[in-house]
């Protein structure tokens, strides 16, 4: 039997803080709101279990509230903390026919030590960044060498010299430094949700079908164009698909991927290919945008904006749409350009210097910064929902992955001496789900959030990129 440890009273107030600062109203519906379990259930004394709980209960609610919007009653709301800590590695409870899809870390992706005594993160993923970052050390590829290479430099020197390249890596600081840091203190200031009007539009109306007729889902009639990949925005737009919106996926086909991650985070969605360097392709997205109500992009500050798809241009395009940001650094401060990855903000903020000590530095064995960061720009953007049916106008949702680490900082650790719990297949199994795929037959996690008048759940199984035509279904 499962055991049921009802931890409600300690994660609700972060539940109900996180909806306050979205300015959910105090009159709002009453969910009947349960979360089970307790921290520690992975190896860390980072209550990562209990704040993907908070926040996939957060989100619930917001959803549930659109709900009541359609005439809908109020609902019972339940979450397992240790679920919620298994969803933060998500992508490696998936099996394609059985075979598992987890797979292992470049030896450009790790931590090294740097002559000084410090130790730098690099992040050499996808095959320019493993390139440029092989070039720059000036190495083979293999961990020894690497080791080797990274030895001859001090921490701060090959943190600058990889940024100089465009190259992604960290240099390993304590949370004190990072407070002291520019880019610390930029984030200090920052929410860890921005939600702000940045345009007028009239009140709009929830699209779509109502409580009691076929179909009706929280985000019905809401259309989401999703580009993002690994692995936070994707996680933003396929937990809008599961409440039932509209995703389509966006790529450029000359932009790199990691076939993993793909399936974890695209089910829901239909994909497609743009290349916006083509004006004719350019246009066709412009078009899909004057019909969306999101638009969530988490490529680099600027990237998108030479392009004009940043947030001012998407609502001249479409006056009462919702524009989603996510980034690593934020997007105030010197490093706002800086391209990073979740292991970079674990690196940066203090997270692995606290998980792993200064003599085995290691991040927390979960993607806590990119998982919960996309759950944060869902919540965002259901909040902007309400939002714009009471109020109208455009909005800007911003959230960042070192602004998600330092919350996690600032959260109350676990006992020293307890003992993580864990989890396994057999504990998932209420939460697994399979589907058919063009890769095979895919079993999965599905929803943790479970919502007893609108069970949250993907209409469409992930497709390889480019499967779909650039159009609304």
């Amino acid at each position: 039997m499962r055991r049921r440890l009802l931890h409600t009273a300690e994660v609700t107030p972060i539940t109900d803080d996180l909806l306050a600062g979205l300015g959910r109203p105090t009159d709002a519906p009453r969910h009947a709101l349960a979360v089970l379990g307790t921290d520690p259930v992975l190896p860390t004394r980072f209550r990562i279990g209990e704040a993907a709980a908070a926040v996939l209960a957060a989100q619930a609610v917001a959803a549930a509230d659109l709900w009541c919007r359609r005439g809908g009653a109020a609902q019972a709301i339940e979450v397992d903390v240790r679920a919620a800590a298994a969803s933060l590695v998500s992508f490696a409870w998936s099996q394609i026919d059985g075979v598992s899809l987890r797979r292992g870390a470049p030896a450009t992706v790790a931590l090294y030590r740097s002559g000084d005594g410090g130790w730098v993160h690099l992040h050499g993923g996808f095959p320019h960044l493993h390139a440029g970052t092989l070039a720059l050390l000036e190495c083979r590829d293999d961990a020894g060498a690497i080791a080797r290479a990274v030895a001859g430099w001090d921490a701060q020197e090959l943190e600058d010299a990889l940024a100089a390249r465009g190259l992604c890596g960290a240099r390993l600081r304590s949370a004190a430094e990072w407070t002291a840091h520019p880019q610390g203190q930029a984030l200090a200031r920052a929410p860890l949700i921005e939600l702000r009007r940045i345009g007028d539009a009239p009140p709009t109306p929830l699209r779509g079908a109502s409580a009691g007729e076929p179909g009706a889902r929280p985000a019905s009639g809401v259309r989401v164009l999703d580009l993002t990949r690994v692995l936070a925005g994707p996680t933003c737009a396929r937990t809008l698909a599961e409440h039932g919106a509209e995703v389509l996926h966006v790529r450029s086909p000359r932009l790199p991927f990691i076939e993993p991650f793909v399936i974890d985070t695209n089910p829901g969605k239909r994909s497609c290919h743009l290349d916006l360097t083509r004006p004719d392709e350019s246009a066709r997205l412009r078009m899909l945008c004057g019909e969306a109500d999101v638009f969530a992009q988490g490529y680099r500050a600027g990237a998108l904006a030479r392009h004009g798809f940043d947030a001012p241009h998407l609502a001249a395009i479409r006056p009462g749409i919702i524009a989603v940001d996510l980034d690593c650094y934020g997007h105030a401060g010197p490093w706002a350009a800086r391209p990073g990855w979740e292991q970079l903000a674990q690196t940066v903020t203090g997270v692995a210097h606290e998980h792993g000590g200064t003599a085995a530095a290691a991040v927390i064995p979960a993607a806590a910064a990119d998982y919960i960061t996309g759950h944060l720009a869902a919540l965002g953007v259901l909040r902007a929902l309400a939002r714009r049916a009471d109020e109208g106008g455009s909005w800007h949702v911003r959230v960042s992955l070192a602004r998600s680490a330092m919350w996690l900082q600032s959260l109350p650790r676990t006992p020293a001496d307890a003992v993580a719990s864990g989890v396994s297949r057999a504990f998932l199994a209420p939460w697994s789900i399979e589907m058919d795929t063009a890769w095979g037959r895919l079993r999965r996690l599905g929803p943790i959030a479970r919502m007893s008048a609108t069970p949250p759940g993907w209409a469409l199984p992930p497709a390889p990129l480019g499967s779909d035509p650039a159009a609304w279904a």
